[in-house]
């Protein structure tokens, strides 16, 4: 499995319930190193967002030898019970094991904060972007949905629909089987890229079912689904002026946050 060598932040406002990607941490083999991006001044503007405890100024360059404890203690300890069931709900190999890309999978969130953790994938040999997400929304969905989620079978194809009635989100993405039936939402980090992907051309964009983790897996691990999407000589995925660096990078302070 390929390491995520770049992860973004997005932060949840508790009231609206409005997302924001807000940093981005980069590990280059021996650093990681984190920046707020220029989606933070809308979290503030719209909903007063405060910088975190553990990064507290917004125009500084954070670097450190160590995963920052923000990210690692959204990792499930290794010494667990169930740590081996949790890889096998990701699809992660046992011999394949890194932090980033455990976060990658798994989104990083916790009950105790509004914070979540999304990868930005880059293209491989074939020129092609592959992105796994685990199907939001599930606990809304009625009983016979889940029970038609329960039979998924990998590899299972998987469309995608644009559901135009939600007066609360216009930009909902469902995800339906093939006889119709939604088995879930596409991940609200992703949508502007997917929908700009259908724009381009929908027939570059395969949905399909990664794994299905039966109960009594938690509905937030149930269902693994990829995106593999043809890369577009006019498309970057997470280009927009929301994920660039809050201030550049080469003429900012850095600041060791800690060290061996």
């Amino acid at each position: 499995m390929k390491t995520q060598k770049t992860l973004f932040l997005a932060w949840q406002d508790p009231e609206s319930r409005s997302w924001f990607p807000i940093g981005r941490l980069t590990f280059d083999g021996a650093r990681y190193k984190f920046v707020y991006t220029q989606g933070v001044k809308e979290a503030q503007q719209m909903c007063s967002f405060s910088p975190l405890s553990s990064f507290p100024h917004l125009e500084q360059v954070y670097t450190s030898t160590h995963l920052f404890p923000v990210f690692s203690n959204r990792l499930m300890s290794s010494s667990r019970p169930d740590y081996a069931n949790f890889l096998q709900w990701l699809n992660i190999s046992e011999h394949e094991v890194d932090p980033l890309a455990i976060l990658a999978r798994s989104g990083g969130q916790r009950e105790t904060d509004s914070l979540a953790v999304f990868p930005c994938p880059e293209p491989d040999a074939a020129g092609q972007y592959q992105l796994h997400f685990f199907a939001h929304g599930l606990r809304h969905l009625p009983e016979s949905a889940i029970e038609r989620i329960n039979h998924l079978e990998p590899e299972e194809k998987l469309w995608l629909a644009h559901k135009f009635q939600n007066p609360h989100d216009s930009l909902a993405l469902t995800l339906h089987s093939e006889n119709h039936c939604i088995v879930g939402y596409c991940p609200r980090y992703l949508r502007s890229e997917v929908f700009e992907l259908l724009r381009q051309d929908p027939s570059s964009v395969d949905l399909r079912v990664e794994r299905v983790n039966l109960p009594p897996t938690p509905f937030q691990f149930r269902l693994l689904c990829r995106i593999t999407a043809l890369r577009k000589d006019n498309f970057h995925p997470f280009s927009g002026e929301e994920y660039q660096p809050l201030i550049k990078e080469d003429v900012a302070t850095a600041s060791l946050i800690y060290h061996p």
